[in-house]
């Protein structure tokens, strides 16, 4: 009797014990080389992504969505931070949640409206910052850098994550004021805006560095830092402190997705202590190919790899 009640608990713990692991998701095959295989971090503007066919600035149909989730799957990325993007709904028929965890701006729907140039439909309402995330890729979600849209309901929020590596990695995703691309008018309200974010990214980057944090600055800058001694770069990248000058990922490199548009805007900005964990020659952009008039975003991906430790 004592073998079979011992029995029977033994099978009541295996059972909650399967019960209880049931209730997490089944962690990818790829999860457990992240505690020492490098990832790849990417970011890719994906052009007024509407969560309806046929809505938005970029009407699209069931195959535009496909093509998107193709291009996701190319890319081979572990990490992509994302752009205009309408909601996580929209986010999710590019990024499945069989494959992929989004984590999108907490920034409530601004009521924006109009029409989009050259057409006749209406303009999604708001296109907002995100990130998707491979399952089994442990993370943090830390709060959104809110102060990016300067009290503006029409301004992207920074979205904040910690990845749980080896050696945390931190990074926030960006999408800054249009307009103010290079140069710096004094006369034009778009410069305003964006040179009022930088000491906004500047505070953040420098809080990161002097907690000893390694971290990452990712997504659309709307700034050709390529330019030589870029104002904009110079006040979020200084050395006060020196862990927090940031080194871009496309330093030296020709942009190739669209031939008009020959520097990145695009960008990987990684802090002092993140730049030396690049796998050397792993930076990509991931060119479409073919007719530019023809590409699914007209902003084409990039990425890097970073070791794990």
């Amino acid at each position: 009797m004592l073998q079979f009640g011992r029995a029977i608990a033994l099978g009541l713990l295996c059972t909650i014990l399967v019960v209880g692991c049931a209730r997490d998701p089944i962690p990818s095959p790829r999860a457990a080389s992240y505690r020492d295989s490098p990832l790849r971090i990417a970011t890719w503007n994906l052009e007024h992504l509407a969560e309806a066919n046929g809505a938005g600035c970029r009407p699209r149909t069931d195959a535009d969505y496909e093509a998107l989730r193709s291009h996701a799957d190319r890319l081979g990325a572990d990490v992509i931070a994302f752009q205009e993007v309408e909601n996580a709904a929209a986010a999710a028929r590019v990024f499945p949640s069989d494959r992929w965890v989004v984590v999108i701006s907490a920034r409530p729907v601004s009521g924006r409206s109009g029409f989009c140039r050259g057409q006749s439909g209406p303009m999604i309402r708001t296109q907002d910052v995100g990130f998707a995330i491979r399952r089994g890729l442990s993370f943090h979600r830390n709060p959104d850098l809110r102060e990016l849209g300067l009290s503006n309901p029409n301004l992207r929020w920074g979205v904040d994550i910690t990845l749980r590596l080896p050696r945390p990695l931190r990074l926030l995703a960006v999408h800054l004021k249009s307009g103010c691309n290079i140069n710096r008018d004094p006369n034009d309200p778009d410069c305003a805006v964006l040179f009022a974010q930088a000491p906004i990214l500047e505070r953040w980057a420098d809080e990161r560095a002097r907690g000893g944090e390694d971290f990452a600055v990712i997504g659309d800058w709307n700034r050709r830092t390529a330019v030589l001694a870029d104002e904009f770069l110079g006040i979020v990248s200084d050395d006060d402190p020196p862990a927090g000058r940031l080194t871009m990922a496309d330093a030296g490199r020709r942009a190739a997705c669209i031939a008009r548009y020959p520097d990145f805007i695009d960008h990987i900005a990684l802090s002092r202590s993140a730049t030396h964990r690049i796998v050397a020659g792993s930076f990509a952009e991931h060119v479409y190919g073919g007719d530019e008039r023809q590409y699914p975003s007209d902003h084409c991906p990039s990425s890097v790899a970073l070791t794990s430790r």
